[in-house]
């Protein structure tokens, strides 16, 4: 695996942290750890009906997407690449959620954006680097 692979997936794997800490939140009923004030409140933001997918939380959705993206790395590049893409779109449109219909920001949803932002970034950078020759390293 070369930088760019390595680096996006320790991203994943802080994103699958991040979203099962997010999954957590859509269930928990008690106090939010990261209720911070009126504009940072993950429990607003993750008991929204935003936060489903037809039935589905959306930071299950987040984590199993971090979980295909890490598989991919190092195998079909482009696949990666273009499956980062498509989770930052989604993620983009519930940011724009977040911050124009709720006008709640949640850090659980904020961190997982800038992680698969940057998985996507990566992902460009390795799907853009000369393939690798056998025997050469």
């Amino acid at each position: 695996m070369k930088i760019a692979e390595i680096a996006a997936a320790v991203c994943c794997l802080g994103g699958i942290g991040v979203a099962t800490a997010a999954y957590g939140e859509h269930f928990n009923t008690g106090f939010s750890p990261c209720q911070i004030n009126s504009v940072w409140d993950c429990g607003t933001v993750n008991h929204s009906p935003f936060a489903v997918l037809h039935g589905v939380p959306i930071a299950l959705i987040g984590a199993v997407g971090f979980g295909l993206i890490l598989l991919l790395l190092g195998r079909a590049r482009w696949w990666t690449f273009g499956l980062a893409a498509a989770g930052c779109l989604f993620a983009l449109r519930y940011t724009y959620i977040e911050w124009r219909v709720l006008q709640i920001w949640c850090l659980y949803c904020v961190s997982s954006q800038i992680l698969i932002a940057l998985v996507t970034l990566l992902a460009l950078i390795a799907a853009l680097a000369p393939p690798r020759r056998a025997g050469f390293r």
